[in-house]
């Protein structure tokens, strides 16, 4: 047995017997709600995601009329990965607005709640 080989090993036994330390004191769960500092950053955050909404909105009409030009031009490939694409953004949206919703929730509406999805 190489001297390399041994130090591995060792170093391998080390890390698994840290790191099974390491997830056992991760593992309590914290209740505190979120920090100021996050309540405060909320406004600035929906205003964000609302431009981005907006840009999105504009990308997927054009992605929907794509999709529509390959399937009329007889490309049901093109067209699936296209709807494939197309789902996938909106569903990225929708948790996005979630996330926005329940940080909005945690808060206790101290940012203005207008944040809706527009697909």
């Amino acid at each position: 047995m190489s001297i390399r080989t041994l130090l591995s090993g060792v170093a391998l036994a080390g890390a698994l017997t840290l790191g099974g330390v390491g997830l056992a004191g991760a593992a309590t769960p914290s209740t505190a709600g979120p920090t100021p500092a996050v309540c405060a950053r909320l406004p600035k955050l929906e205003s964000k995601v609302q431009a981005r909404e907006a840009k999105v909105a504009t990308r997927l009409a054009a992605a929907e009329a794509r999709q529509q030009k390959a399937t009329a031009a007889g490309h049901p490939k093109m067209a699936a990965r296209i709807a494939k694409r197309i789902a996938r953004v909106q569903k990225v949206e929708s948790r996005i607005n979630q996330r926005l919703a329940k940080a909005e929730a945690k808060c206790s509406g101290s940012g203005s709640s207008s944040s809706s999805a527009t697909t």
